[in-house]
């Protein structure tokens, strides 16, 4: 017998007009992720893994300590038990803080692209853990839309061009690893938390687990340029601050399989944006693979009947 995470309250019921909403929030998500892969790239060599992370969180916490009270006309639902406020600070340091380390050291032995398909195996295990312990159905169309947005991945990585190491895939693995447990912890504290609540002390809580690097991010501060540090800024105010907003939104209003399954797009969005931030044009391997990704997705987050 499959044993399933406890919960305190069941999922919410939506309405279709959340639902839209949800799936507005999702789509922001998946572009505010892909371009973090993009950014990570481009300022590695200024900063270290764990500082690097230490400054996209603290930046992410201090944008939320203001936005989340201008957003709400009234305090959003707090942890109220020891149970739900470890499941945030479970969430906050798998996922915020050891995925962002493990992903910031990838991308200093892999380029973006083959980073973002290595770590999107992510949504897959969350498909079939959510179904083993949450509970969640896993119907035909998940299973589908996930074997066609995989295929899309394995097109796209035909022709990747890494170049990178052992290490590199396996720090990406680790991450996605840690990307995939932090879903599901949160999926289950989103009961009996708001998500602006969540997503706050979450970066809080994972800025925490990373403040023993802040002499090393101090001095690399001192040296490094303003584009390396308006990128650091970036990472904290879009892909954490704004992308993971969105995505306890939608998360609580869908599936954790489902609405993993959409973050499938992510390395067809990284194929597009590298092509106009970096000037690389994409192949043919890089659009067939991206529109089976995008298929994929579409697939994957139908309504079975």
């Amino acid at each position: 017998m499959t044993r399933s995470l406890p919960v305190s309250d069941p999922d919410p019921v939506v309405s279709p007009n959340e639902r839209r909403k949800a799936a507005v929030a999702a789509t922001v998500t998946v572009v505010l992720w892909a371009s973090a892969f993009v950014a990570i790239r481009g300022i590695g060599h200024a900063f270290s893994p764990a500082p690097l992370a230490l400054l996209r969180l603290a930046v992410a916490t201090a944008a939320l300590a203001v936005l989340v009270p201008l957003s709400y006309r009234r305090l959003p639902r707090l942890p109220t038990s020891w149970r739900s406020l470890v499941l945030v600070a479970a969430y906050g340091v798998l996922w915020l803080a050891g995925y962002t380390v493990a992903l910031n050291a990838a991308e200093q032995h892999l380029d973006a692209g083959t980073a973002a398909l290595l770590v999107n195996l992510a949504p897959l295990l969350i498909a079939f853990g959510a179904g083993m312990l949450l509970g969640e159905s896993r119907p035909r169309t998940l299973v589908v839309g996930s074997l066609v947005a995989l295929a899309g991945i394995a097109v796209i990585s035909m022709d990747s061009g890494g170049g990178g190491d052992w290490l590199g895939v396996g720090l990406c693995l680790l991450a996605a690893l840690l990307y995939a447990a932090g879903v599901l912890i949160q999926k289950v504290a989103l009961r009996s938390v708001d998500g602006a609540a969540v997503t706050l002390l979450g970066c809080a809580l994972g800025t925490a687990a990373l403040l023993p690097w802040t002499p090393q991010l101090v001095g690399e501060l001192a040296t490094a340029s303003p584009g390396a540090l308006a990128g650091g800024i970036y990472l904290g105010l879009f892909p954490t601050a704004i992308g993971f907003s969105t995505w306890a939104y939608a998360l609580r209003r869908t599936d954790a399989g489902k609405m993993s399954a959409t973050t499938y797009a992510v390395p067809a969005v990284s194929v597009l944006l590298s092509w106009l931030l970096l000037s690389e044009v994409p192949t043919g391997y890089g659009l067939a693979g991206g529109a089976l990704c995008l298929a994929g997705v579409a697939i994957a987050r139908r309504r079975t009947r």
